[in-house]
């Protein structure tokens, strides 16, 4: 591992510390899946507010499964595309019902196989519920890792490769809640604080722009 990489590392740790944190509400596997496919191009805080009653109405693969469309895609409308967001929640608990018992598998190539299920919802899943270390990469994960010089890909993939070689296993996880918590308190898009950043001296990219401002004054 790189110096800058575990002081990258100390600091999150020091700041945030090492308990896991999963933002998106949940009780069980099927929960969680389905509320990661619903916080695609939507809130966190706004999935919270709609999986309660959808839950309650919902309660197994085989419910989904057996929803009527229309239905569905009322009961999550604010999330926002949720035609397709319905379509992929019930083919994919078709899938669960009639390869996996209504159970959510544990593998990476099982889950990506399902209907609208992406590396990302793969290894929230993964590391979430079957503590398999999985590298997620998010919208936070992707634009902050480009900014500490963690990677210079903007492909999810490549990012999620990179950080794989990068980090060691047992912050995968870890990192990805730490690095969401920056992103929504300091590290924010497109205003980032930087003047109160616990990284500032880590972060390639502040680092880069205060030598322009030095070389322009």
């Amino acid at each position: 591992m790189k110096k800058n990489t575990k002081e990258i590392l100390d600091r999150l740790d020091r700041e945030y510390g090492s308990e896991y944190v999963c933002y998106l509400h949940h009780e069980n596997a099927l929960q969680l899946l389905i509320a990661t496919m619903l916080s695609a191009q939507c809130t966190d805080a706004r999935v919270n507010i709609v999986t309660p009653d959808l839950f309650q109405k919902y309660k197994t693969a085989e419910d989904f499964a057996n929803a009527d469309r229309k239905e569905l895609e009322q009961a999550i409308r604010s999330t926002g595309f949720y035609h397709n967001k319905a379509k992929n929640i019930i083919a994919c608990c078709k899938q669960l019902v009639e390869k996996y018992n209504g159970e959510v598998p544990n593998s990476l190539e099982a889950l990506t196989n399902l209907a609208g299920v992406g590396r990302k919802t793969a290894n929230v899943v993964r590391g979430n519920i079957y503590h398999e270390p999985s590298v997620v990469v998010d919208t936070h994960v992707k634009r902050i890792s480009r900014k500490l010089g963690l990677t210079k890909n903007e492909d999810p993939v490549k990012i999620e490769f990179d950080l794989m070689k990068e980090l060691p296993k047992d912050h995968w996880i870890i990192y990805n809640i730490h690095i969401i918590r920056l992103g929504r308190t300091i590290c924010k898009a497109p205003t980032p604080r930087c003047e109160e950043c616990f990284l500032q001296e880590c972060c390639k990219d502040y680092q880069a722009r205060n030598k322009k401002k030095e070389k322009m004054k």
